[in-house]
């Protein structure tokens, strides 16, 4: 049955049944949505026996929906894992000199770096998503595993790009590519080794969670960028 929420066809105003498209900001909400959802099941019950029609029906869409988003459940979390990496890059184009990397990317990583995210394990920026939930899953659910380590590689060309344009660089110079590797797998391995600690019941004493690794993260890929 139609939900009133699915994208119509392109190529006009309204699509075959007379409804008007939706915009490119609700599209990206119900993808959001979508993804939380996903999250969620994937939680309760694990990949496998999550179904497209189970995530449609927690988002109240049909099924026909969720598949015109994603072409499989496993990337339905895409959202999550890819939502701050224009914030980054704008922070590496635009980082002062004398600033540290941790404050330039303040902007874009604030909630991340402040201790007060340990209460809900909540954040928007690449590598770290909204729920540590979803990081832990990507440890034991291969199809999960593949869409985390897919996020990376597509931040890792958009941080290269802001870092030679920082540095008045050409895009494809070797240096900024590897600055990025190294920031991409920094923030990478800050939010696994947060969420997995905790699979392990650590990460409740002084220095741990995310911000700390962040921060300590952070302070590594600064002194290689020296």
């Amino acid at each position: 049955m139609p939900d009133g929420r699915e994208p119509e066809a392109p190529g006009g105003g309204t699509g075959r049944t007379g409804r008007p498209r939706l915009t490119e900001r609700r599209k990206a909400e119900i993808r959001l949505e979508i993804a939380r959802a996903a999250v969620e099941l994937f939680a309760a019950q694990g990949v496998t026996a999550t179904t497209g029609e189970q995530i449609g029906r927690a988002v109240g869409v049909s099924s026909r929906t969720v598949w015109r988003y994603f072409p499989s459940k496993e990337s339905c979390v895409t959202p999550l894992l890819t939502a701050g990496i224009d914030k980054i890059a704008a922070c590496l184009r635009d980082w002062p000199p004398g600033t540290s990397l941790a404050e330039a990317l303040s902007p874009a990583l604030s909630p991340a770096l402040s201790p007060a995210l340990e209460s809900d394990g909540r954040s928007d920026l690449p590598g770290i998503p909204e729920s540590r939930e979803l990081v832990r899953l990507t440890r034991t659910e291969p199809g999960l595993r593949a869409v985390w380590l897919q996020s990376h590689d597509q931040a890792e060309p958009a941080f290269a790009t802001a870092l030679a344009t920082r540095a008045g660089l050409p895009p494809d110079d070797l240096r900024p590519a590897i600055q990025a590797a190294m920031l991409n797998a920094a923030l990478r391995a800050a939010a696994e080794r947060d969420a997995w600690q905790g699979d392990a019941g650590a990460g409740s004493g002084a220095g741990c969670g995310l911000s700390a690794s962040l921060r300590s993260a952070l302070a590594v890929v600064e002194e290689g960028l020296a």
